[in-house]
């Protein structure tokens, strides 16, 4: 199922665990500035998903964006919350906009209604996504999935091995249910997202930027990590390149895959298996850290 059509925004669900690593943060503010999605629908998942709810409603107040609903899903397990202290004080009750308690209803809802193909960008693990198949199957048939999940080959990070990536591996059982729904699917795996990181003056321009998200993006990374490194790089920014694949594939080498989630968490190219897009290398990655630095900072 495809329909892009260009000038056309496309309509976005974001499934994010926002609130553990900073990169669904980062994440948030790319889809927030870039003009070719519109987001129609946040759904917060596993661990502590209401304190995962306040800091996106936060964020998506000081983007002006609180006519975007956030829904709570399904609280699963006790995680840190190295962001806490930025949505301090600030309660679901004070956001503008809609609060779903049922976030899991909320997605099933917003796809089931949209008169256009919905594009679901999954940027944690994937219980969330599982139950909304679960409860309406024909969800799949209605919505295009997006998803920053695996490792496919060796080399990520200078290894020598495939690894079991954390948003696969948390719930694999979640996952395969969601690799197997017959949708059109794409994910970007550790391949290429995990070669994303700011340095030098790319990150400076976001570092210093007055822009209110770009603030916000830096003071999130501060309280999440207090290494030195904090004032001149980013860390890895995985789930900037979900976003991306949301709405272009120039910048990356795509590949129709078949791929199986394993029960022990690994995504492993298989013959037979389900065919799904892969993101299994850059053309310019470069380019892609410009367009997220000039996103974020205009």
């Amino acid at each position: 199922m495809s329909d892009r059509h260009p000038g056309r925004k496309v309509p976005v669900i974001l499934d994010t665990d926002i609130g553990i690593d900073v990169d669904d943060t980062w994440a948030l503010a790319l889809l927030l500035k870039s003009p070719e999605l519109e987001l129609k629908l946040l759904t917060t998942c596993t661990g502590d998903t209401r304190y995962r709810a306040r800091l996106a409603a936060r964020m998506l107040q000081v983007a002006g964006r609180s006519d975007v609903p956030v829904g709570i899903g399904i609280p699963l397990d006790g995680q840190r919350r190295p962001q806490e202290a930025w949505a301090a004080g600030f309660h679901l009750g004070r956001y503008a906009g809609t609060v779903h308690e049922d976030g899991v209803g909320a997605m099933v809802e917003t796809i089931m209604s949209s008169p256009q193909p919905v594009t679901l960008i999954a940027i944690g693990p994937t219980p969330n996504v599982a139950a909304a198949l679960a409860r309406q199957p024909q969800i799949a048939r209605r919505c295009r999935y997006v998803g920053m999940q695996g490792n496919l080959r060796p080399g990520d990070k200078g290894g020598d091995k495939v690894v079991a990536e954390y948003n696969v591996v948390k719930y694999p059982h979640s996952c395969q249910a969601v690799f197997a729904a017959p949708w059109e699917m794409t994910i970007t795996p550790l391949d290429t997202c995990g070669r994303v990181r700011l340095h030098g003056g790319k990150f400076a321009a976001v570092r210093d930027s007055g822009d209110p998200l770009a603030r916000a993006v830096i003071e999130n990374y501060r309280l999440w990590t207090d290494e030195p490194r904090r004032e001149t790089e980013s860390s890895i920014l995985f789930d900037t390149v979900a976003v991306y694949l949301a709405f272009a594939e120039d910048l990356l080498v795509m590949e129709d895959l078949p791929v199986r989630v394993t029960d022990e968490g690994f995504t492993v190219i298989e013959q037979g298996a389900r065919r799904i897009r892969c993101a299994t290398d850059w053309k310019d990655l470069p380019a892609f850290e410009d367009l997220l630095v000039r996103r974020l900072t205009t």
